[in-house]
């Protein structure tokens, strides 16, 4: 995807969250991908240590596997804390301007929820 491309898509993206009346982006919270909020999301700190340990894949690993099957770009992704485990909640700007919440078990790599 060349530079232009990506400017439009990210133009795209903020147009689409601007425009989004509050409701369409209250149905996006993490609390509706399969894991309760009071859990929460790492900082960066904490994200490191858990990479560097291998307790959780790295986010690399995670994309290529999500790649295949929701091609387009990572606009956002967060690793949060769940009852069982970890998650990555990945936010992509697919190549036709939609915009999809993707939750990933960060352990293992395989899909927990989509929104």
């Amino acid at each position: 995807m060349g530079a232009l491309e990506r400017i439009i898509a990210g133009a795209l993206l903020a147009a689409v969250v601007a425009l989004a009346p509050a409701q369409a982006q209250e149905v996006l919270r993490p609390t509706h991908l399969g894991f309760d909020a009071p859990f929460g999301c790492l900082n960066p700190r904490e994200r490191r240590a858990l990479i560097e340990g291998g307790t959780v894949l790295r986010l690399v690993a995670v994309m290529q596997m999500v790649h295949t099957k929701m091609p387009g770009i990572l606009v956002r992704a967060r690793l949060c804390r769940r009852p069982d485990g970890f998650t990555y909640v990945l936010t992509l700007l697919a190549y036709d301007g939609k915009v999809t919440r993707v939750a990933v078990d960060a352990v293992k790599g395989t899909l927990i929820g989509e929104r």
